[in-house]
């Protein structure tokens, strides 16, 4: 979300520090870079057995730097979601402030089609290098 490289630049979101969490989303969510920037702006989140609105808080976060190749990563543990009967397309990670609308928006994870658990975990497995990458 473009709004994020604006408050990641001036220091409104911390990734070391603030609550962050990952909310699931159907395939009937319309990601909008430029519009979206709070929480209340995402429609059409996943709901089921298992899954709680606003979905996970992420754990174990970490910010790393790499000066061999001059590059920043952003991670943490992957998500999951245990005995839950769900669907998703895509997850949303944001800053958690308790209120949907000063909640801000940081990224958007394209499953590239639907995914589904039956009484099963969900997992949300994010790239060696991290969540975000800052080059």
């Amino acid at each position: 979300y473009n709004s994020f490289k604006k408050k990641i630049a001036d220091g409104s979101i911390d990734l070391d520090t603030d609550t962050i969490k990952i909310a699931l989303v159907t395939s009937s969510y319309t990601v909008d870079i430029d519009a979206h920037d709070f929480f209340d702006d995402i429609t059409n989140e996943t709901s089921g057995t298992g899954y709680s609105a606003g979905g996970a808080t992420l754990a174990s976060k970490v910010v790393t730097v790499d000066n061999t190749n001059d590059r920043a990563y952003f991670d943490a543990d992957d998500a999951t979601w245990s005995t839950s009967t769900i669907t998703a397309r895509g997850a949303v990670v944001y800053k958690s402030t308790g209120t949907p609308s000063t909640s801000a928006l940081i990224c958007y994870i394209d499953f590239g089609s639907n995914i589904t658990s039956t009484a099963a975990t969900f997992t949300v497995a994010f790239h060696a290098n991290g969540i975000l990458l800052f080059t």
